[in-house]
Parts: structure tokens; sequence; C-alpha cells
């Protein structure tokens, strides 16, 4: 017999999850080159470049998690305006 309504897979939670933080780390390195593109105190361009570096690792990581999960997903997850890192 055929069945008239195919079941939807459920999203996975965790993916979910993953994808929501990568979004807001992108939003930080949004943020974070903002304020080292203002910043004029040698100390205070030194503590943004720390920053900026430590967010681009969170990014790094969160994106190689969510390319484990599934990787066609990271296709949506891409970094928009000044959020973007080599």
């Amino acid at each position: 017999m055929k069945r008239l309504f195919s079941q939807k897979q459920r999203p996975d939670p965790e993916l979910l999850a993953l994808k929501e933080e990568l979004q807001e780390a992108q939003w930080e390195l949004t943020l974070a080159y903002r304020q080292f593109n203002r910043a004029v105190d040698p100390e205070l361009v030194e503590s943004c470049v720390y920053h900026i570096s430590s967010v681009k690792a969170r990014c790094n990581y969160l994106i190689r998690s969510i390319k484990e999960r599934d990787p066609s997903a990271i296709a949506a997850a891409k970094p928009e305006g000044d959020a973007i890192w080599t």
C-alpha cells in the first residue's frame, strides 16, 4: 500500500543549535572588526586582534562541526558583510 503523505525528517536539533551559534559568532566577528577599525590606542588594537582571532577560531570550529553533521548545510551559513575570514 502506498503512503499518501511522505514522512518529513525532523531537523537535527544539534545542527540547528550549531547554525544559530555560528550566526551569533559571525555577528560578533562583525562587531570585533568594527571595534578594531575604530581603535587608536596600541593596547586596544592588540586586544581587538586577539578578539578577532578568537572569534575566527570559534567560527572555524563551528563550520567544521556543521560540515560533519551535514555537508550540504554550510551553504546556508555563509558570512555576510564584514564577517569574512580565511
